[in-house]
């Protein structure tokens, strides 16, 4: 699902409501101390559950030392984020 490629984490599956639980779980299990970087370059499908997962890694990073930033958000996933009125909380890379 996600896959440690340099310094970024790699998004490697549609960012999709049937791999949100997973995506949330990997996110979480792959964070480290310091800023993290989540690129979302090779999704090619995502919904609105996208956007809940990327709060939830900021939610998780948070408690553990961890500073997050986005690269690469899709164009529909940005649309999402505006419309939900959280842009300015997914801090981009």
């Amino acid at each position: 699902m996600i896959e440690r490629e340099a310094q970024r984490l790699v998004i490697k599956v549609p960012m999709v409501m049937a791999n949100a639980r997973g995506l949330l779980e990997a996110g979480r299990c792959a964070l480290q101390p310091g800023e993290q970087i989540f690129d979302l370059a090779q999704v090619e499908d995502a919904d609105s559950s996208a956007v809940a997962v990327m709060l939830g890694w900021l939610r998780v990073a948070s408690l553990s030392r961890s500073t997050l930033k986005f690269a690469h958000i899709p164009a529909g996933v940005r649309s999402l984020a505006e419309l939900y009125g959280v842009t300015e909380l997914l801090p981009l890379a």
